[in-house]
């Protein structure tokens, strides 16, 4: 559930960890996860499965290609409190990069999964199809990501992972007479430790890490027609101010950006298929190790499933074989 894209900033981590000299942010929930959806209602009791898939590409030449995977898992229980549904919420969420180097240096094809997040969705439903959602929850640290290839096996990959990470998220959503779907998400990431530190001698190696506090915005606007859905949808992610003073943000280099794009969808019953492809219209440029200015608007597309498992329905008491008058 979730960074350059979410998770995917972890093709810049040479830059968040030190290695080029200036650190970076990146996005620990990935922004756009939550467009397509509605999570300001509460769901019908049940299980629900859920698989977003990412794949995109900076326009720049040496940019790599990224892919992010965050299948989770939502129990829609029948517990209440002050009136919000209980909603338990995790998931498991994975990297996939391929790199695109200027030569000789060699491109390598990476993968990993990545910070786990566990949480639970409290939400209303307030009638008129308006309904308000609060989510809490952390994604843990999960040891070394893999190996750079720059020499330190076991270099981690995802450095915003160096820290586990506080989550809270308020949605509100609109779906009139079941036809509409206009949705806004606010989620707000606190890492515990600023300076972030993997364990391990190369933890030790590499020493603290910069982790900014973020904000990531998520927006929907479709529309049903019959099992067809079409819309718009948009999103936008900002790292936030961090103490310069402190020596470790003296070259930390904020990140954020805009995009928005198209949303088309179909409901097969039992299962649910989107797909959407995005553009940053809007991005911060950053600057590489030597120096020179990047630009990052990416390009991305996105397709997911969503498989309900709806509690089963009371069975009618049988009718008795004999009735006596």
């Amino acid at each position: 559930m979730l960074g350059r894209t979410g998770t995917a900033a972890a093709a810049m981590i040479g830059l968040a960890i030190g290695v080029a000299g200036q650190a970076r942010a990146a996005a620990v929930t990935q922004p756009g996860e939550q467009v397509g959806l509605a999570p300001g209602l509460p769901l019908p009791e049940g299980f629900y499965a859920f698989d977003t898939f990412s794949w995109g590409r900076a326009d720049r030449r040496d940019a790599a290609e990224i892919g992010v995977n965050i299948p989770f898992m939502i129990y829609s229980s029948p517990l209440k409190v002050f009136g919000a549904r209980i909603e338990p919420v995790v998931a498991f969420p994975s990297v996939f990069i391929n790199t695109h180097n200027p030569a000789p240096v060699p491109n390598k094809e990476i993968s990993t999964l990545y910070t786990p997040f566990l949480g639970s969705i409290f939400a209303w439903n307030l009638g008129g199809g308006f309904g308000v959602s609060y989510i809490a929850g952390a994604y843990l640290p999960y040891g070394d990501r893999g190996s750079l290839g720059i020499g330190l096996r076991g270099t981690p990959l995802v450095a915003q992972a160096a820290s586990a990470t506080l989550t809270q998220r308020l949605a509100a959503s609109f779906v009139g007479d079941g036809s509409l779907n206009l949705s806004a998400v606010l989620t707000y990431n606190r890492p515990f430790d600023a300076h972030g530190r993997f364990g391990g001698p190369v933890g030790a190696a590499i020493g603290p890490i910069p982790v900014a506090d973020q904000l990531n915005l998520d927006l929907t606007a479709t529309k049903k027609f019959g099992r067809f859905e079409i819309g718009a949808v948009a999103y936008g992610y900002t790292d936030l101010s961090v103490n310069r003073r402190d020596r470790l943000f003296s070259r930390f280099q904020r990140d954020g950006f805009v995009a928005a794009g198209g949303l088309v969808g179909y409901d097969f019953g039992h299962v649910i298929l989107q797909t959407f492809v995005t553009r940053e219209i809007i991005a911060r440029d950053t600057r590489n190790g030597a120096g020179y200015r990047r630009h990052n608007e990416e390009t991305r597309g996105w397709f997911r499933v969503v498989v309900p498992f709806p509690m089963a329905a009371a069975k009618p008491v049988p009718e008795p074989l004999v009735r006596k008058n």
